[in-house]
């Protein structure tokens, strides 16, 4: 019993160490431009939607697993391994198509900041500024543990959408049934609509960010079970959180689905059954913004400085990384400045940045399921058959959908 106590114990410290990385991840995944997303699946369709959180967080598992996996056993990230795989040229376009889809995901993220705000008065002239020289001072000024810290506590805030969700009091009958009843309907609006949540809900950007924080952490073999286990936790709560989001928006429009125009039209119309409930989910969507204005940033940065061969890490100063810390500046004031320009379809680029996210996610996946069956990289960590099941599936079923949405678009162009 004393030995059983103590395994446990020593499981317990070993998965407090490793903690981080996998779960930030998942976890920052809800960001402004998923939460729009999920509060238009909720406004529009109702629980319509919900089945799809199922297979997507199964799909969020595996990949996100395969990602930490191949960080602890190569000790190198995504793009690095790219670059020595399929070489500087392939390398070049993907991190191009990379940047312009996260460039947008960075926009989307001030645009949540000056949104939520918004419902508190306070202009976007002065809330964006003040979100962008500080997400800017928190990268250059700190380190990864102090950085690390601050983003395991932004976690716990997205608490905030599972109570305004039990405030709206949804049919929770109705949302049960079709969490498990798939409903499928060859409508544009509908497809665009399970693309983007795919896109927002396994962004291209995590997988990059994940393997690269599971390296620097210096997380390795021997720590993997319990790294495994908070990469697959994490998961879980991004889709428990995805499913709080688009109850609450049912339950506000039921009897009356429309599109939205933002998320903080969502946030208003919960007024009529909290006022909690409208504080609450624009807390959370200003937490989200903040965190994810951070992440993605720095996930760029990484990506990019890694894949092409230069120094990176919150961990080095400027002059060992200035390739690093130039781009992930560059990043932060164009994203807000655009945000800052009059009359910008905020709109329309957030929606397209999930969709852009689900498009370029088929391709990235085929260099992660290409890279951790290679026997001279993974040894006997390579993927299991159930695996590469899941991954194959998920690159198959996002090309369909975009080859019908694309197909549907050109027979139908209103």
């Amino acid at each position: 019993m004393r030995d059983l106590i103590q395994r446990f114990r020593k499981h317990i410290i070993v998965f407090l160490a490793v903690l981080g990385p996998g779960f930030i991840t998942a976890v920052v995944d809800n960001d402004s431009g998923g939460i729009y997303t999920y509060s238009q699946a909720g406004a529009r369709w109702l629980y319509l939607p919900l089945w799809t959180l199922l297979p997507i967080t199964i799909a969020l598992i595996v990949t996100q697993e395969m990602c930490s996996r191949m960080g602890a056993v190569t000790g190198k990230g995504l793009s690095d391994l790219i670059r020595e795989e399929f070489g500087l040229r392939m390398t070049f376009g993907i991190m191009l198509l990379l940047v312009l889809a996260n460039l947008t995901n960075i926009m989307a993220e001030f645009a949540g900041v000056a949104t939520a705000l918004d419902l508190f008065g306070v202009s976007k002239y002065i809330s964006v500024p003040i979100a962008a020289v500080g997400v800017w001072f928190l990268a250059v000024k700190g380190n990864y543990r102090s950085i690390e810290k601050i983003f395991l506590f932004a976690c716990v805030i997205y608490i905030t959408y599972v109570i305004a969700g039990i405030l709206v009091k949804p049919d929770w009958n109705e949302a049960m049934i079709n969490s498990v009843r798939p409903t499928m309907m060859l409508d544009s609006g509908y497809i665009t609509m399970l693309i983007a949540m795919v896109g927002t809900t396994i962004a291209p950007w995590m997988q990059f960010y994940l393997q690269a924080a599971v390296v620097e952490k210096g997380i390795t073999v021997r720590d993997y079970r319990e790294s495994r286990v908070e990469v697959i936790v994490g998961c879980i709560m991004t889709s428990v959180i995805a499913f709080f989001i688009i109850v609450a928006c049912a339950g506000a429009y039921k009897g009356h689905p429309t599109d939205i125009s933002s998320a903080k039209e969502a946030a208003l119309a919960l007024q009529p059954f909290s006022q909690w409930a409208t504080i609450l989910f624009s807390g959370g969507l200003l937490n989200a913004s903040v965190f994810a204005a951070c992440i993605l940033p720095l996930s760029t940065a990484y990506t990019v400085c890694e894949g092409l061969g230069f120094e990176s890490g919150v961990d080095k100063r400027w002059s060992e990384a200035p390739i690093f810390y130039w781009l992930y500046t560059l990043l932060i004031a164009v994203g807000a400045g655009v945000i800052l320009m009059p009359k910008f379809p905020l709109v329309q680029m957030i929606l397209l940045s999930q969709v852009l996210n689900g498009m370029l996610l088929p391709f990235i996946l085929i260099f992660m399921i290409i890279l951790i069956n290679k026997t001279h990289l993974m040894n006997e960590w390579k993927n299991p058959p159930a695996y590469n099941v899941v991954a194959w599936a998920t690159v198959v079923i996002v090309i369909g959908m975009t080859l019908a949405l694309t197909g549907i678009t050109i027979r139908n162009p209103q």
